[in-house]
């Protein structure tokens, strides 16, 4: 994640950088949260399924793209599938966690603002979960999607009649998704590079992977984006400072002094 990143004035990142335990406490106590959070939401069932009926025929009314055309793409091949469902297993949330310490290590101001957006994305996301429970397409019988998990592998999910340790039943909004997005704002905005745009891919290929593998359907990203862009606005970026300038023609962008510190600086 060192896309041309800039040195920081010594000291500035000391002061700004959160206290670690505290933050590794935080970070604990958010994911446990956000466990137990999902675990409330099981034992929905036939709602789920009522749900999952009426999200499937809402976007063949508006006319979104059939989820079957992605999965198409992915069973040309046995390693293909694979690679979608290794992706859809374990980048998930190492790839949020490397993005925070990376952020907290070299960007403290801007892991602040992001940590608090993730918060607030995730809690409303367990909301939502709680009053829409949601079957995934690969439990729709009228998609006629294929489970590539279940078929290919690898699998993070068990039998939705006994896993007690997630919530298969929360479709919308995708957090997969929106974690996803978040990533790649947040790489996009605290780098400086000509290449930092390129984090987009994440996002990307996140929501291909989703919908191919049966695991989302348009609409649970649709709504992850929305409710990402939503909370982007009240909580706004922060300030820009010595550490997240660019740079300009190859150079740093030096930083701007107040000229009333200047007069009499030798006195």
């Amino acid at each position: 994640m060192n896309a041309r990143t800039e040195p920081a004035p010594a000291g500035s990142d000391a002061i700004a950088r959160p206290p670690l335990v505290r933050e590794l406490l935080l970070v604990a106590g958010l994911f446990l949260v956000y466990k137990f959070g999902r675990q409330l939401a099981t034992g929905h069932t036939g709602e789920a399924f009522h749900n999952a009926g009426r999200v499937w025929d809402f976007e063949r009314a508006v006319r979104l793209p059939g989820e079957g055309a992605v999965q198409s793409l992915l069973l040309h091949g046995d390693g293909l599938v694979h690679v979608a469902n290794t992706y859809y297993a374990s980048v998930h949330f190492p790839a949020t966690a490397a993005f925070l310490v990376w952020l907290y290590l070299r960007r403290p101001a801007h892991y602040v603002w992001a940590r608090r957006v993730l918060a607030v994305v995730t809690a409303a996301a367990l909301v939502a979960h709680l009053l829409f429970p949601l079957a995934p397409p690969r439990m729709l019988a009228a998609a006629g999607l294929v489970d590539t998990a279940r078929v290919f592998g690898p699998s993070v999910y068990g039998d939705p009649a006994t896993d007690s340790l997630s919530n298969q039943f929360a479709a919308m909004p995708s957090l997969h998704f929106g974690w996803a997005l978040m990533v790649a704002i947040g790489l996009i905005v605290a780098t400086r590079s000509r290449w930092r745009w390129l984090w987009s891919a994440h996002p990307l290929l996140t929501l291909l992977v989703i919908v191919g593998t049966a695991n989302h359907y348009w609409l649970d990203a649709i709504v992850a984006a929305a409710l990402l862009g939503l909370t982007l606005v009240f909580i706004p970026l922060p300030h820009r400072t010595a550490t997240t300038a660019g740079r300009a023609h190859g150079g740093l962008v030096p930083v701007q002094r107040d000229e009333r510190t200047l007069v009499g600086a030798g006195r």
